[in-house]
């Protein structure tokens, strides 16, 4: 008897310790597993995750297993996986071009479930596919490298992780889907193959989050929230919840250049989150080292909030958006890469390409276009539709704020 009770606190004490050890993450827990998931997704050992490679295979495989440990449940076709096959590139939505017969490129979405045994159901997605050693997407002008993609997407896919870590220790009256896309690179290939092929019923879905480069976190604290517009209840929940004074910018759009675009268009409400961009998108030093821990911590947590916050709403209404097909069309380029975490006014450069107009006028990286030919540019799209009146072979006047001052150059497309 003695050695029963003996034996029966040793398996109490262990299961209290085991209960104390995997109750929620704190953040110092959360910037490790953080930490050590970005840095094997953007390994070289996994040769940058393009869709169809044995590194791709790899990163769902860790993925999948992750899933399992945190106590998710299989919710693709083949366990965690949902494979499917691309015949051709495309335009991502052409349903034709992406099923799970023919010749073409495999790849596999990883899906788990967080069941809350409720009625309605939150999807939570980030790609963890890259370009490989680089392909026509690649920014990298010298010979073919690894691109590890820390910030695109591992960082996001660690985020998606560390919220199902968060989140399963939540009471929730929702369920949780998880889901870590392929494919997104060339076109959204996963998120698309997913919604047209779902593993829930998609009427069951209150709203989608998407997390695509939330590992850079700036001096600013500059986090975009994308897809305010598509629900209502979105807009008034942002800044009640900012404990970390992150400066939110917001846009209204439920389209972008990312997966929450294939929920948008089946009529869900989503949010897209983003850092921003930086010197070392779509290129080889885009490398774990350089990610800002810290600040994806606060990152996660900022989702965690908008989720608990959204929690207590009944299922969201949606609301179509004025969207980027809307926006203007152009064929001339100045080079440059805009910097979409700035609210000010006018168009803030953050990067300039090399043997692009814009380089050839003497831009730098920080320069603020204010003026391009008679158009003043008060925003993004001011200096869009600006840009849609030139053709290939024009020259016009372009008026920039540098350290304070007005300089003028000449731009020839």
């Amino acid at each position: 008897m003695k050695n029963y009770l003996l034996k029966s606190s040793y398996i109490l004490a262990s299961l209290l310790l085991f209960t104390a050890c995997d109750g929620p993450p704190t953040d110092e827990k959360l910037f490790a597993s953080l930490q050590k998931d970005v840095i094997f997704l953007a390994s070289d050992e996994l040769g940058g995750r393009a869709i169809g490679t044995e590194g791709e295979v790899k990163a769902a495989e860790y993925l999948a297993k992750e899933f399992k440990k945190i106590g998710l449940l299989p919710k693709g076709t083949d366990g965690f996986f949902q494979p499917f096959t691309v015949s051709k590139p495309s335009n991502p939505h052409e349903e034709a071009v992406i099923g799970t017969d023919g010749a073409g490129i495999t790849g596999r979405n990883v899906v788990g479930f967080l069941d809350k045994k409720a009625d309605k159901t939150i999807v939570i997605g980030a790609h963890f596919d890259h370009l490989g050693l680089g392909g026509s997407g690649s920014l990298h002008r010298g010979d073919s490298a690894i691109h590890n993609g820390a910030d695109d997407n591992a960082s996001g896919t660690a985020a998606l992780l560390a919220l199902a870590k968060i989140l399963k220790h939540e009471e929730l009256s929702s369920n949780v889907l998880f889901i870590a896309f392929s494919g997104e690179e060339n076109g959204l290939w996963g998120s698309n193959y997913f919604v047209k092929n779902p593993t829930i019923d998609l009427a069951s879905v209150n709203y989608m989050i998407n997390m695509d480069m939330v590992g850079r976190l700036n001096e600013e604290k500059s986090l975009a929230v994308y897809g305010i517009g598509t629900s209502p209840s979105f807009p008034s929940i942002l800044d009640p919840i900012n404990s970390d004074s992150l400066k939110i910018v917001t846009t209204e759009s439920g389209v972008g250049p990312s997966d929450h675009t294939s929920f948008y268009l089946q009529g869900l409400p989503v949010l897209h989150f983003f850092t921003g961009q930086h010197e070392d998108y779509h290129k080889p030093s885009d490398d774990s080292d350089k990610i800002n821990y810290e600040g994806l911590v606060k990152v996660v947590r900022y989702i965690s909030r908008v989720i608990d916050q959204l929690d207590s709403e009944p299922k969201l209404a949606f609301t179509k958006t004025k969207d980027s097909s809307d926006s203007p069309r152009f064929t001339v380029s100045m080079g440059v890469v805009p910097d979409y975490m700035y609210d000010g006014k006018g168009m803030r450069v953050d990067g300039v390409s090399e043997g692009k107009p814009a380089q050839a006028a003497g831009l730098q990286k920080g320069d603020i276009v204010v003026q391009l030919g008679d158009s003043t540019i008060y925003d993004m799209m001011s200096y869009m539709r600006a840009l849609s009146a030139f053709q290939k072979g024009d020259s016009t006047k372009v008026v920039i704020e540098r350290s304070g001052q007005k300089v003028e150059a000449l731009v020839k497309f």
